[in-house]
């Protein structure tokens, strides 16, 4: 991932975001940290191609963010993306099983990842991992906070794509669950030479990475709006 010149404002609000630069290496391991409202989300969205840069360059996986349409950027991360959002962003009707299943059943890349696998075994076997087989025939509504925590991170962690997004992931799990939870994710990471990114305010976790940024001494917008 690389970053060169983003800034970013919502609409005709104050800017956000204003990174000079920054580089990350395929296959890194990154710890973002930085207090609440100092756009860790909104970076991530960014990357994600859920928002669009104002001015910048933003290059995911050597494409260009920016050069894309808001359709093909959907694309881009339903095949290349595990995305765990910070609100989850289960569909409510559905089953955790069918949520698990979508990156899978709407994006044939993502789905020819698996090879001979089928799709019920992956997902079988990442709710195992995670804990949550006997609640995969519940409704998303019907969970508790932190079970829908862990159906979304089944759901990024499905074929393993090649860049993991975590946005605050593990805020609603208790320790057992959160330790199982990230020695799930180094070794999913580590198969598939992903690249993550995860976000969380606890920086304790911190150690566990490759690299830890943190946000506010990246962004100038942090440090202007202090001055």
């Amino acid at each position: 991932m690389a970053i060169d010149g983003l800034q970013f404002s919502y609409g005709s609000g104050p800017r956000v975001l204003d990174i000079p630069s920054l580089v990350i290496d395929r296959g890194s391991r990154v710890f973002l940290h930085g207090p609440s409202g100092c756009g860790k989300t909104t970076l991530l969205g960014l990357l994600a191609g859920v928002l669009h840069a104002t001015n910048g360059s933003v290059r995911v996986l050597d494409r260009d963010m920016n050069a894309m349409s808001g359709g093909q950027r959907d694309a881009f991360r339903a095949e290349h993306i595990g995305y765990v959002f910070q609100q989850f962003n289960l569909i409510p009707y559905l089953s955790a099983y069918d949520n698990i299943a979508l990156p899978c059943r709407l994006d044939a890349g993502r789905r020819a990842r698996l090879g001979a696998v089928s799709i019920d075994a992956a997902i079988r076997d990442v709710a195992a991992q995670l804990d949550i087989t006997a609640l995969l025939h519940h409704s998303a509504t019907a969970l508790s906070v932190g079970q829908q925590q862990r159906v979304a991170a089944a759901r990024a962690l499905l074929a393993s794509p090649e860049l993991v997004i975590c946005d605050e992931p593990t805020s609603s799990l208790d320790t057992d669950r959160r330790d199982a939870f990230l020695a799930l994710l180094a070794r999913s990471v580590a198969q598939a030479n992903a690249t993550l990114l995860f976000v969380s305010h606890d920086k304790s976790l911190g150690a566990r990475f490759d690299v830890q940024l943190s946000l506010p001494s990246l962004n100038r917008a942090t440090r202007l709006d202090a001055a």
